[in-house]
């Protein structure tokens, strides 16, 4: 019985680290843009975001997360912090390969949809094979920047 327990356990956060990969990875398909545009404001702030994942700074990456971040699973923004350093001690390399983003703009909020698959890893947290992801993430304009709230991934079968 404890081991059946202690598998479930370990497939709950696996999921868990998966999807905030996947949250930070599906950053990267965004390129930056001037300012012009509330739209534009969000891919500058979601290229900082790539940029800091790619330095491998989960403390600058988090500047972009509100403090009362929900995500997958239940995880807050201390939780997501958590994965994230997870994430970039325990894998040297991790791969995304993200579709067409849906922004959705909404005043001071906005939804950005789109799917990943994500590869790499080390057997550690990662999948050595592909997996595809249908992601859909919160934003909302705090003191004049936008901040991710919220996150939602899902395998696509």
């Amino acid at each position: 019985m404890e081991k059946a327990k202690l598998l479930n356990m370990t497939r709950q956060r696996g999921w868990r680290i998966t999807g905030v990969a996947l949250l930070y990875m599906g950053m990267l398909a965004l390129s930056g843009c001037a300012r012009d545009t509330p739209e534009d404001a969000l891919r500058v702030q979601l290229q900082q975001m790539e940029q800091a994942a790619t330095a491998r700074e989960p403390r600058a990456f988090m500047d972009g997360v509100a403090e009362d971040f929900s995500g997958e699973g239940g995880i807050d923004r201390a939780a997501l912090h958590n994965l994230l350093r997870m994430q970039l001690l325990g894998n040297a390399k991790v791969g995304v390969t993200t579709g067409p983003l849906q922004v959705e703009m909404q005043g001071d909020r906005a939804r950005v949809s789109f799917s990943a698959v994500l590869t790499g890893g080390s057997g550690r947290f990662l999948p050595d094979a592909a997996q595809s992801y249908a992601i859909t993430t919160g934003w909302r304009v705090e003191d004049g920047d936008w901040r991710l709230y919220y996150a939602q991934w899902e395998p696509n079968l």
